[in-house]
C-alpha cells in the first residue's frame, strides 16, 4: 500500500474514532432528566382537568401543555402497581396478585427481579426514591438502596401519619438510606419530599442525568394537612374529610410546581421529562372519587385501575403538546419506555417484560403497539356462586380477574355489586348498588366507559376468547408469595429494632 495511501487509511480511522466518542459522548450528556411523580390513593376524578371541585393548577398546566393519558392503566392496590413499574412484568410473574406487602411478612419484590432504577444505574443515570417504597422490608436486600436507588429519603410501609412520621403503636418508619431519621417530626411529609427533590436538583451532577422517582403519599390517608391548604375550601366543600384530602391535593400540586421551577432555575428543565401517574383508583372510604368512573380501590371496574397520567417535557415533538393521547398504555411500559425509549439503554437482563415501550406514541402521537392489558387474576379471591351458564368455560370464572384486548375488556369474579359514586356537590345518578348479576362481564370500555352495560351474553364467542387468554395467563402465572404474619418478630419495639420499622428477618 503506498504511503500516502496508509496515511490517508490511519487518518480517515482516527476520524471514525473520534466522530464515534464525541457522538457517545453527547449521547450520554444529552440523555433527559426524568422525574417520575406518583401520587398515592388519588382518584380518577380528583384533578382539576377531570372536573374536581378543588384546584389543581400546577398539574393541570403541565398536562395541558404536555399529553394526556386518558387510555391508561394502573394496578387496584399500591404494591402491584410499584412492582409493576419497577419491573415491566405482570404482578402474575412475580406472586402480588392478591394485595400489598405488609410491614410483618416474609415477603418483598422478588430479589430475582431486576428493577427500573437497575436499568437506569446501568444507562448511565443518578437514581433517587424520595417517599413511599411499599416493596417490602423484612430483610436488606428488599430495601430501596439494594434496588438500584442511589439514595432514599421517605418510608418503607403503605402509610404513615404526615407530620410525626410514625405508624399507630408510635414506631417509626423514616429513613434517608439505611439510616432512621427522627429529627422530621412535626415536619409535613410533602413538603419534605418537595424540599428533598429540590435540593437533589440543585445539587445535581451536571455530567450525568437524574432519574427522580417523587413517590409521594398524598392524598392517601391519614387524612392530614397543614390548614393552610384546606382552609380555602371551607365555603365550598362541607365534609371535613373531602375539605381536608382537597388541602392534601393543593399542597401535593404546590410542591410539583416548586420542583418544576427548581428545574427551570438549575437550567435543565429543557432537557427534562416529567411523567404524573397515580398508583390505583381512589377509595371512596377516605374521601377519593373517581366519577364517573365505576367502584374504586381494590376493584378491576375501571374506578379502580384507570390511572390519571400525563407526560410533560419540552421534548415532546410540537404536534402533541396540549393533546390528549387515547392510547392504550400500562403502568408496566414505563420500564421499557424509559430504559429503551428515553435512555437510550437496553432491557437486556430483565426477567421477560410485559411492558411496551411507548416513547413514541407519547413523543410523537404514534399509534400504540399495546391492544392486549392483563389487569389480574387473583386466584386469593375466589366466588363461591354463580357462572353456571359459563361452566364450560376454559377459566374458572369464579377467580377475580380482568383482562382487556382493544376496547373490550372482560371481568370475571365479580357480581357486580359496586356502583357509582358522585362526589359532593356533582349532579348525577350516584349509585352505589350496580348492576347485580353473572359473574363473567363484558364491557366496551371507549363506548361505555362507565361500565353500566354488560355484554357478555350477546357477545359469548368473544367472551371465550378472552377466557381462553385468561387460561394461558393463568398457566404463566406463579403462586402467591403473600405469607402468614408475623407480628411478634417484625414489632421493632420487640426486636431490637428500637422501635424503627425496618428488616427483621435474615432468612429467605
Amino acid at each position: 500500500m503506498p504511503a500516502n495511501m496508509a496515511t490517508s487509511m490511519l487518518l480517515l480511522g482516527l476520524i471514525v474514532i473520534i466522530c464515534t466518542s464525541v457522538s457517545l459522548t453527547y449521547a450520554t450528556s444529552s440523555q433527559p432528566n426524568v422525574i417520575f411523580i406518583m401520587g398515592d390513593d388519588q382518584g380518577y376524578r380528583d384533578i382539576g382537568y377531570h372536573g374536581s371541585l378543588f384546584k389543581t393548577p400546577i398539574m393541570d398546566k403541565l398536562a395541558e401543555e404536555g399529553v394526556k393519558l386518558e387510555n391508561y392503566y394502573v394496578q387496584f392496590f399500591c404494591t402491584p402497581t410499584r412492582a409493576q413499574l419497577m419491573t415491566g412484568r405482570y404482578q402474575i410473574r412475580m406472586g402480588l396478585q392478591n394485595g400489598v406487602l405488609d410491614q410483618d411478612q416474609k415477603a418483598c419484590l422478588p430479589l430475582d427481579e431486576v428493577t427500573l432504577a437497575e436499568k437506569m444505574q446501568e444507562a448511565g443515570y443518578s437514581t433517587h426514591l424520595i417517599g413511599k417504597w411499599h416493596l417490602g422490608l423484612y430483610r436488606e436486600g428488599c430495601l430501596p438502596n439494594n434496588r438500584g436507588f442511589d439514595t432514599f429519603f421517605g418510608f418503607l410501609q403503605g402509610a404513615e401519619y404526615f407530620f410525626s412520621h410514625d405508624t399507630p403503636k408510635g414506631q417509626l418508619d423514616f429513613y434517608r438510606d439505611f439510616e432512621p431519621q427522627w429529627q422530621y417530626n412535626g415536619s409535613y411529609a410533602t413538603h419534605l419530599y418537595t424540599d428533598e427533590a429540590i435540593d437533589l436538583i440543585n445539587n445535581k451532577d451536571p455530567d450525568k442525568p437524574m432519574f427522580m422517582w417523587l413517590s409521594h403519599q398524598a392524598p392517601h390517608a391519614p387524612l392530614e394537612v397543614p390548614q393552610q391548604y384546606s382552609e380555602p375550601y371551607r365555603d365550598i366543600i362541607e365534609d371535613d374529610n373531602r375539605r381536608t384530602y382537597a388541602g392534601m391535593m393543593a399542597c401535593m400540586d404546590e410542591g410539583i410546581g416548586n420542583v418544576t421551577e427548581a428545574l427551570k432555575a438549575n437550567g435543565i428543565y429543557d432537557n427534562t421529562i416529567i411523567i404524573y401517574t397515580t398508583d390505583n383508583g381512589g377509595p371512596v372510604w377516605n374521601s377519593a372519587y373517581n366519577w364517573p368512573l365505576r367502584a374504586f380501590k381494590g376493584s378491576l371496574f375501571e374506578g379502580g385501575i384507570r390511572g390519571v397520567g400525563f407526560v410533560h417535557s419540552p421534548l415532546l415533538s410540537d404536534k402533541v403538546k396540549g393533546t390528549v393521547s387515547y392510547e392504550l398504555i400500562h403502568v408496566s411500559d414505563w420500564l421499557p419506555t424509559l430504559v429503551e425509549g428515553i435512555a437510550g439503554w437496553t432491557t437486556e437482563g430483565t426477567l421477560p417484560l410485559d411492558g411496551i415501550n411507548q416513547w413514541e406514541t407519547i413523543r410523537d402521537g404514534r399509534s400504540s403497539r399495546r391492544i392486549e392489558l392483563l389487569h389480574n387474576i387473583d386466584p386469593l379471591t375466589v366466588l363461591t356462586e354463580g357462572g353456571e351458564s359459563w361452566s364450560d368455560s376454559p377459566f374458572d370464572v369464579r377467580i377475580k380477574a380482568a383482562i382487556r384486548l382493544g376496547n373490550w375488556k372482560l371481568l370475571t369474579g365479580d357480581n357486580g355489586e359496586a356502583g357509582w359514586f358522585a362526589p359532593p356537590g356533582v349532579a348525577g345518578l350516584d349509585t352505589e348498588e350496580g348492576d347485580v348479576g353473572d359473574i363473567v362481564r363484558l364491557y366496551n370500555v371507549k363506548r361505555d366507559p362507565e361500565e353500566r352495560n354488560n355484554l357478555a351474553s350477546k357477545y359469548r364467542i368473544l367472551v371465550k376468547c378472552l377466557l381462553r387468554k385468561l387460561a394461558r395467563y393463568y398457566e404463566e402465572s406463579v403462586e402467591p408469595i403473600y405469607t402468614p404474619h408475623f407480628p411478634e418478630e417484625a414489632d421493632p419495639c420487640k426486636n431490637g429494632n428500637n422501635c424503627v420499622w425496618g428488616p427483621w428477618a435474615t432468612e429467605e
